[in-house]
């Protein structure tokens, strides 16, 4: 559900999505897309309202190399000379319902 309604929201921004859950041996990314002059890889984190911590803490270190490493793979693959962006993507729910959604723009 997150996904689906980061993409919605990136496309109203204009942004054009590359890809979706691309995932090679090292990791995942959640969302790959396209705004101007950058290739952006989003980590997408969704919780409930009455989660404790925000979403953006459960992306540490370990996960932010990870995704990294990941982005170098599919950079490897898919040459685009763009500038590489990572952004994380909360997403707050309520009953099956987002009540929250905060981008992040370079989190990383």
């Amino acid at each position: 559900m997150g996904e689906a309604y980061t993409r919605k929201r990136l496309k109203r921004k204009f942004y054009k999505i590359l890809d979706t859950n691309y995932s090679c041996r090292f990791g995942e990314i959640d969302i790959i897309a396209r705004k101007g002059k950058y290739i952006c890889f989003i980590e997408v984190k969704t919780r409930s309202l009455n989660s404790v911590g925000r979403p953006v803490a459960a992306v540490d270190g370990n996960k932010q190399r990870r995704i990294i490493t990941t982005a170098q793979h599919y950079l490897s693959a898919h040459p685009s000379g763009l500038q590489p962006r990572f952004d994380i993507a909360e997403v707050i729910t309520e009953s099956d319902r987002v009540k929250e959604f905060n981008y992040i723009e370079n989190a990383f």
